[in-house]
């Protein structure tokens, strides 16, 4: 199905942060998280640029942004997220456009569990 998105397996498999260094910023990485800073424009990927992966992991939104989330599946939801807001999500492919008028930063906190693989943008 990711094929129909134009995602390859080896897309998938690149580290965000060498993918795309000018956008993520390690924070702090252990061996039992990795946090990530992410900053991204109006019209741009919120989490990544276009169909990408998450570990298990908890975002911290530090901007509020409205954003357009497409599943693997093609489906699609609008969010309005307000500065501030946490929350957890389990391992995921997605991706996510800022579809509001300003900038977002936003705190991807990466759980290493025994199958950890990082984000890939």
């Amino acid at each position: 199905m990711l094929a129909a998105f134009g995602v390859t397996r080896d897309l998938l498999a690149q580290d965000a942060v060498t993918s795309d260094p000018r956008s993520f910023r390690i924070v702090l990485d252990n061996e039992r998280v990795r946090v990530l800073e992410y900053k991204s424009g109006p019209g741009l990927g919120v989490c990544g640029q276009g169909m990408h992966y998450h570990p298990d992991r908890v975002t911290v939104s530090l901007t509020e942004a409205k954003v357009k989330v497409t599943n693997t599946e093609g489906k699609t939801v609008v969010r309005d997220i307000p500065a501030g807001h946490v929350f957890y999500a389990p391992a995921e492919t997605h991706s996510v456009e800022n579809i509001g008028g300003s900038g977002t930063r936003i705190y991807i906190i990466e759980l290493k569990g025994k199958d950890w693989k990082p984000g890939a943008a």
